[in-house]
């Protein structure tokens, strides 16, 4: 008996000892300002090149999946158009759409946040998941509040501590918004009011 309470005592005092390395494993978040959009053919709504100072990146957006624009990933689209409700080509019309606002919205330099995350994806260069601000307005809820992209993908939560699950609940909110005022690519879908936002 008094092994096994030896042997319970030497593991906590393991954990105790390493517990302060598990918080250093999770990289804090960069506040990069003054950040640039840069044109390139691969850019879509919820992944764009970015220069923020010297640094050139694809930045990912998190939380967010908006429509394809072109049929590079023709399962992803077919998925996305039954989501929506909507034809392939109307998903690869709300895409180009989607990659229109984003462009547009950001000529004004933006912030983003990042942990340096990879996100993967056939780039070249880095592609790191974030959070991207223009003007105080997130990029991800102005998507899903213009119907031109959905609540999917990764999560984490924010950069000022809002929990993952509150910022999901707060976009999933916008999406049914945009689907009951058919905005964007929900104005021809035929997926009915019970549609629901996923993870």
């Amino acid at each position: 008996m008094g092994g096994i309470v030896y042997i319970h005592i030497l593991v906590l005092a393991v954990l105790l000892v390493s517990a302060p390395s598990w918080g250093a494993d999770r990289k804090a978040w960069v506040h990069l300002t003054e950040c640039q959009y840069i044109e390139h053919a691969s850019n879509d709504g919820d992944s764009f090149h970015v220069q923020c100072g010297e640094q050139v990146f694809v930045v990912r957006l998190y939380f967010v999946d908006a429509p394809e624009a072109t049929l590079r990933y023709p399962d992803r689209t077919r998925e996305q158009s039954a989501y929506f409700g909507v034809t392939l080509d109307e998903t690869l019309r709300a895409g180009r759409q989607a990659t229109l606002l984003v462009r547009e919205r950001l000529r004004t330099p933006c912030v983003v946040w990042t942990r340096w995350a990879s996100a993967r994806g056939g780039t070249t260069i880095p592609r790191y998941y974030g959070f991207v601000e223009v003007e105080g307005q997130s990029v991800a809820e102005r998507l899903v509040s213009e119907g031109l992209a959905r609540t999917k993908g990764v999560m984490a939560t924010g950069p000022t501590g809002v929990p993952a699950h509150v910022v999901q609940e707060r976009l999933q909110a916008f999406e049914r918004t945009a689907r009951q005022q058919k905005r964007g690519i929900w104005a021809t879908s035929s997926a009915g009011p019970a549609a629901q936002a996923t993870p």
